[in-house]
């Protein structure tokens, strides 16, 4: 199941629009009070849908703030196409599109905290929806890089490497064993493997 399907099969408008009032009750909720604050049937109620239809679009909590984080990406994504960084050289323009992402995380704590958890709990049942995960964030890096071609199969290997970076040092800061100065400094060391070599 994806983000653009049900179990029956693709959305219908009046689905995908059940669909984002889930995902809006499911963010105000995480926001207010983190992954505890995320309850199947408070979702259900505060998206005004029945909990069984609740269920057959999300089978699960975990299910519904990865799907969650996809949105948020999304807009993140949206955010650096319409205001590219400045940067210099493209691992310049990383580290800043990816702290700023970092930032405006950092004004949500509890959403985060919900979205990173979510995915740390992710088990096989949910590969796609982290693979769409992992996608957006690698397409995040590439928009911001601007690289002059298609990237090679190292600066392929580097974006994994980035995007690893930056969901580890967000978990990191989330847990307190990291200060938003270190975070800064392995956004910035992991950004460089894009033009290592």
């Amino acid at each position: 199941m994806t983000s653009t399907t049900v179990a029956d099969g693709p959305l219908t408008p009046r689905q995908a629009e059940r669909r984002r009032r889930i995902l809006r009750a499911s963010t105000a909720l995480a926001a207010r009070g983190g992954y505890e604050a995320v309850q199947m049937r408070e979702v259900a109620e505060d998206a005004e849908v029945a909990l069984g239809t609740l269920y057959r679009y999300f089978p699960s909590k975990v299910h519904l703030l990865v799907a969650v984080m996809r949105e948020q990406l999304l807009h993140l994504h949206e955010q650096v196409r319409r205001h590219p960084p400045t940067g210099e050289d493209p691992a310049t323009r990383v580290a800043e599109a990816l702290t700023a992402a970092f930032h405006a995380l950092q004004r949500e704590p509890r959403l985060a905290e919900a979205m990173v958890r979510a995915l740390s709990f992710a088990d096989r049942s949910l590969s796609s929806e982290v693979d769409e995960v992992s996608g957006l964030t690698s397409a995040i890096v590439l928009e911001a890089a601007r690289l002059p071609g298609p990237p090679s199969a190292d600066q392929q290997a580097a974006l994994r490497v980035i995007g690893h970076t930056w969901h580890a040092t967000l978990l990191a800061w989330l847990c307190g064993r990291a200060s938003l100065q270190e975070v800064r400094a392995d956004l910035h060391t992991a950004a460089r493997l894009l033009t290592a070599g």
